[in-house]
């Protein structure tokens, strides 16, 4: 009778702490979220705004919704004490599809935040990044210049960077007193920083494997790099990892045009990986599409 007291005590105890706990939880999650909206809106230049979105944005909702899904387990453990009560069996019955419950909840949020919301959450990025400029000296509105104008304002180096996709620049100059304000943005494609120039302009040229990888030891890769700026170039090896059974390769084939275009707004291309990862770029031109796909491997 002792025994069943005291356990009795234990249940109850046990689902005030999930109460207080889920609680606590929630609260938090609530105050990330507002916490982040309120960092979002006290940035008052775009191009800062931007990078902050961008960097954090996701990962703070991953981590809200990883504790609402704690939260959802903590709950699920105070339902139907009275049956819980009746034996110590029940008690670890529930707490498991709990566990269960919190863990779904947790796992289908976070899957819709990495592979719905960046959809959702570029549009908000292309809001602040093509928010019209101010120019601090004068008031007066600057305009974004296109691809074709923009170069004028861009070094070689520049120019070779946006060629391959490791960045895009972005030039707003005033049309009244021709003050220019250029912004730096991360490329659709990845490029190393030369050493030489300082440009990321530095890509692999070509490949050599030295030793094949076989599934009892690594093998070991000789890559190297030509700048496309400077010409500059780059050896280094790396390892290659031991084969295993499971051997994946990714095909992309993709199509842009097909037949003439009179006038063309904006270019999208959506690349679905093997995975299910889904990766969206947008250009100007169909000519800066058709570089990026001869690029893309």
């Amino acid at each position: 009778m002792s025994d069943n007291s005291s356990y009795v005590q234990f249940i109850e105890i046990w689902s005030l702490i999930m109460v207080y706990g889920a609680v606590a939880l929630l609260f938090i999650a609530m105050a990330v979220v507002i916490t982040h909206h309120i960092k979002v809106s006290s940035i008052k230049d775009y191009k800062l705004k931007y990078e902050y979105i961008n960097k954090n944005e996701i990962r703070w909702y991953k981590f809200t919704y990883i504790l609402i899904g704690i939260a959802v387990a903590f709950i699920c453990n105070t339902y139907s004490n009275e049956t819980v009560m009746l034996n110590y069996a029940w008690f670890f019955v529930r707490f498991f599809i709990a566990m269960c419950i919190g863990t779904l909840v947790g796992y289908v949020s976070i899957l819709i935040v990495k592979y719905y919301y960046p959809g959702k959450m570029q549009k908000k990025l292309d809001k602040w990044r093509f928010m019209p400029r101010i120019n601090p000296k004068t008031g007066n509105k600057m305009k974004l210049l296109s691809e074709e104008e923009e170069d004028v304002h861009l070094g070689e180096g520049m120019q070779a960077e946006e060629e391959v996709f490791s960045v895009d620049y972005d030039v707003w100059i005033d049309e009244e007193t021709q003050d220019v304000k250029i912004e730096k943005y991360d490329g659709y494609m990845s490029a190393l920083k030369c050493g030489s120039c300082g440009f990321q302009t530095l890509k692999v040229n070509n490949e050599e494997i030295l030793e094949p990888a076989t599934e009892e030891k690594d093998g070991e890769l000789l890559k190297n790099y030509v700048c496309s700026y400077c010409k500059s170039t780059r050896t280094t090896a790396h390892k290659i990892s031991r084969l295993s059974n499971n051997d994946n390769e990714e095909y992309i084939r993709n199509m842009v045009m097909a037949g003439k275009v009179s006038t063309v707004a904006r270019i999208k291309i959506q690349i679905i990986s093997a995975d299910g990862d889904v990766k969206s770029f947008d250009f100007q031109q169909i000519e800066q599409a058709e570089n990026f796909l001869k690029e893309y491997k």
